[in-house]
């Protein structure tokens, strides 16, 4: 038995099989990995990460803490010196060990499957209830089952093995807009595509860049919410249009260097039941489509923009972390 009755409109729920765990970055197949590889001339590389411990304190996101490192917990009496491997024998080595806390989409990160679900009734019987991508339904942690991600199968760990490398696509909305709040919509992005000769294929990695990571750069670790929220943009997930689009062009994934790739508002569309983020709800609800967020893409923005360039080679793993909702990501662009 599948695990839903109903699957929501839109969605592609069951296409990639009844128990699938990847959603959309099944369409990463050897093949397109191969003419991925296609896209690199001359070598140079791109670290698409911000430090981890940006964007600095918690105005951004105030259930999110900034990572913590420190020595081992049972070396911490040694100070940063872990042991002198003097003490065992005639040995010279001085040796460290730490230890990080650390909120795992604090920064760079991907939203896994498990990070957003919704009301559905997905097994038919009138009742609404929290489900996740392809009908996932989340169980409480217990000793066979990974806490986080409420144990419902869609932790990162499935991104982490999926091989998740293959052909990038920059769209510079930063180059149009500067640091103005735009929603960008199905024309906006179209206009953007068609302006700046970009070719989006089946399986491709888009990312958006925004010029938002580089002003939280500049703010070294003391962002003023404020003035970022009003500064810049992010894909209109109330355009369906644009979510027509996600689904035909068959991408992969979805990246920014802002906090949600989507533009947020908090002010309801309707009185209606709906979503708050409704890219989220699109992309990760529903086509089972990882998000990437807070990514650094200014310096390979501005190097494909002066070599004529839009694509690229991305390698992307996540944390191999089982049940987990978020991973931080040390995207690495190759050209």
């Amino acid at each position: 038995m599948p695990a839903f009755r109903n699957r929501p409109e839109g969605s592609n729920w069951g296409e990639f099989g009844e128990a699938d765990v990847l959603g959309r970055l099944n369409l990463l197949t050897p093949e397109r990995r191969m003419a991925a590889l296609g896209e690199v001339k001359s070598g140079r590389t791109f670290a698409l990460s911000l430090p981890l411990d940006y964007p600095g304190g918690n105005t951004l996101s105030a259930h999110r803490l900034p990572p913590v490192l420190e020595p081992s917990a049972h070396e911490r009496g040694h100070g940063h010196y872990l042991k002198r491997m003097s003490e065992v024998g005639p040995f010279t080595d001085v040796i460290n060990d730490d230890v990080a806390t650390l909120c795992l989409q604090y920064s760079t990160q991907w939203d896994a499957l498990g990070h957003v679900g919704h009301m559905f009734d997905a097994d038919g019987d009138g009742a609404p209830e929290p489900v996740f991508y392809n009908g996932h339904k989340p169980h409480a942690p217990g000793p066979d089952v990974a806490a986080g991600a409420c144990g419902h199968g869609l932790g990162i760990e499935h991104m982490a093995t999926c091989g998740l490398q293959g052909r990038g696509v920059m769209v510079n909305a930063f180059a149009a807009y500067g640091r103005t709040r735009q929603r960008v919509g199905y024309d906006e992005l179209m206009k953007l595509i068609d302006d700046q000769g970009v070719e989006v294929r089946a399986g491709d990695l888009l990312c958006l860049y925004t010029g938002f990571a580089d002003a939280l750069l500049e703010q070294a670790k003391s962002p003023d919410a404020a003035m970022l929220r009003s500064s810049f943009g992010g894909l209109d997930g109330a355009d369906e249009r644009l979510l027509a689009w996600i689904t035909d062009s068959g991408v992969a994934a979805l990246c920014s260097d802002n906090p949600a790739v989507e533009y947020v508002s908090a002010k309801p569309r309707s009185d209606q039941p709906h979503a708050l983020l409704p890219l989220h709800e699109h992309c990760i609800f529903k086509l089972g489509m990882p998000l990437g967020e807070l990514w650094f893409l200014s310096d390979l923005a501005q190097w494909l923009r002066a070599n004529g360039r839009s694509s690229f080679f991305l390698t992307a793993p996540p944390l191999r972390l089982p049940g987990a909702s978020g991973s931080p990501v040390t995207p690495v662009a190759l050209v």
